[in-house]
């Protein structure tokens, strides 16, 4: 079997050309990194999160959230508090910087994203948009299956 058909492969080059894609603008034109990226994008769009949820809710490990959100409060883009009684538990929330330069970098990683996207047909783009949903389900399947949990989602 040659790597360049074989399906997992071709999945992590086009997810990884994607991205490059919206690094491009995020990362060139506002200093963030791809960790950053992604913690900013989830505590802008819980208003406030904690760590935990944030470990649950993105594909980062607690140590890379961690120096991520480190990085971030010294941007003066998001505040950064100890959450309760647990001390390890950090509680995340943006600034008014962050709030406008997320709405910035935003509007152009959309555009980025459409401009891509625009190279696909109506069809196609269909045909991509469910084939994702099926992949996610199916993988939510088999870690169930795994774990012996109800499916995610």
């Amino acid at each position: 079997m040659q790597l360049e058909t074989f399906f997992p492969y071709q999945l992590a080059i086009t997810a990884e050309a994607f991205s490059r894609q919206l690094v491009a603008v995020y990362g060139h034109a506002f200093g963030l990194t791809r960790e950053e990226w992604r913690v900013l994008f989830l505590v802008d769009g819980a208003g406030e999160i904690t760590s935990l949820d944030l470990a649950r809710r993105s594909s980062l490990d607690k140590v890379q959230i961690s120096r991520a959100a480190q990085r971030l409060e010294e941007k003066g883009l998001i505040s950064r508090a100890v959450a309760g009684e647990d001390r390890r538990l950090r509680r995340y929330a943006m600034t008014a910087a962050g709030s406008a330069t997320f709405a910035q970098a935003l509007a152009q990683v959309r555009a980025r994203a459409d401009q891509v996207l625009a190279g696909l047909n109506a069809s196609d783009r269909s045909a991509l948009e469910r084939g994702l949903k099926a992949l996610r389900e199916a993988c939510a399947k088999v870690d169930a299956t795994e774990t012996g949990a109800p499916p995610a989602g």
